[in-house]
This record gives C-alpha cells, structure tokens and sequence, in this order.
C-alpha cells in the first residue's frame, strides 16, 4: 500500500508520515494524506492531525527571513546537490545549514506559539471538527528548540485542557529537527510523573536527509536524484 500512498499538498505532512513509520514502526505505515485530520487510515483506526509551532515575535520573523535568504553547507557537498535542494522550495531538518526553501517559508510565518496551537486543536477536536477516529494523535513541528521542563509544561497543559472531554487527543508528538518526543496522553492520572509519560528519539543526520529526501517525492512516487559528494576520512 505504501507504493500508492498519495500526498497532494503538504511537504511537510509527508515528513511527519515518513518520520512516525521509520521510528515508530507500522502501526503508521498505511497513514494516507487526507484532511480533518491531516494524516488518517482508510479504517479510521488512526487520524494524526499535523500543525507548527514558533514563537511570535519580530525576532523569529526576521530570523526566518535570514534563514530562506541563505544557507551554509558544509564543504562535503557538492553546489549541484544544495542546488536541487534548493529546486525543491524546502530544506526542513537537512544536516549542515540553515536555509529555508520559499514553500516553506509560508508554512513557518503562518505558525503560532505552542500554547496557542494546543488551545486551538484540543478545541477544535472536542467540537467534533476531525470527525470520528479510534485513535487521535496532534503531530507538531516546532520551530524552536525545546528543554525538557517545555516538553512536560506542554504535556501537563494539554492533559489539563482535554481534562472530561469526550474526544481527546492519546498521543502528542513534539517534533525537533534532531529528535522526537512521544507524549502519552491517554488519561489524567495525576500522581503519574509527567517524565513517565515521555520518550525522546534522536534523529542522527543520515536519517533526516532520509526523511527529506522521501517527503519530497512526487505522485511519480521516484526518488530525486540528488548528487553529493563522498565524504572522506
């Protein structure tokens, strides 16, 4: 199934199926790109709705902008290479620079702070705005760096919010370029220490450019063929 799997819109909707099947296993290999939520099974075993997160202040803005103007790749690779990522309009979570590609450049601007986000989608999800699932998982991107106290604060904030709501979300994903935390929120069991409910994966550099390189497959389902230099000892 995974061959016939289609993703119309999103690059980064794509990177977040890749991610969970490659770390997590196939409990979310057969996620197809739909929307209300974002990624879902035909079954509806499982609906993942896919969102950012940024800090909202000039300063992140001009960052951003500094970051699509530029990039700085490391010598092991080859223009031709940086030059077809750069064809593609993305650059999320490739080793080596700091670049942001003009699609998605929109997608960043238009995020809000992880609070907001959380407020927004366990409310829309309450309301019976991503319909009926099994299952439901919020997967966010978050554009800054995260300590382990935000990561808790997070998922103590989220498990207050959907406190006695009918639909909730069991599983929040924080997701860094370089690592993934997998939030259990599955109930509001109180005297359950919030580090118990949390596990970090690291992302090494090899599997990101994986990760990019199979989000920005097109319908034709073939792989880019991005030249790059050896790198040598």
């Amino acid at each position: 199934m995974a061959n016939k799997r289609k993703f119309d819109t999103c690059f980064f909707e794509r990177y977040a199926q890749v991610l969970l099947e490659t770390l997590l296993g196939p409990d979310y290999a057969d996620l197809l790109n739909f929307d209300r939520p974002d990624l879902q099974t035909i079954d509806k075993r499982l609906g993942i709705e896919v969102t950012r997160a940024m800090n909202e202040s000039k300063d992140a803005a001009n960052n951003l902008l500094k970051e699509m103007a530029g990039m700085t790749p490391r010598n092991t690779e080859t223009s031709e290479y940086w030059q077809q990522v750069q064809a593609t309009g993305y650059g999320y979570g490739l080793p080596g620079m700091q670049y942001i590609g003009h699609q998605e450049y929109e997608y960043w601007s238009l995020a809000l702070p992880l609070q907001r986000i959380l407020t927004s989608k366990i409310e829309k999800l309450g309301k019976g705005f991503y319909g009926r699932f099994g299952t439901y998982g919020l997967f966010v991107f978050c554009r800054d760096l995260l300590a382990n106290d935000q990561v808790e604060a997070a998922v103590e904030y989220a498990l207050s919010l959907q406190n006695n709501l009918d639909l909730r979300y069991q599983t929040l994903y924080l997701a860094q370029t370089d690592r993934l935390y997998v939030c259990d929120l599955t109930d509001n069991r109180l005297y359950q220490g919030m580090t118990d409910r949390i596990v970090s994966y690291h992302i090494p550099e090899e599997q990101r450019r994986e990760f990019f390189l199979k989000a920005v497959l097109q319908e034709s389902e073939k792989e880019p063929t991005f030249q790059r230099e050896e790198v040598r000892d």
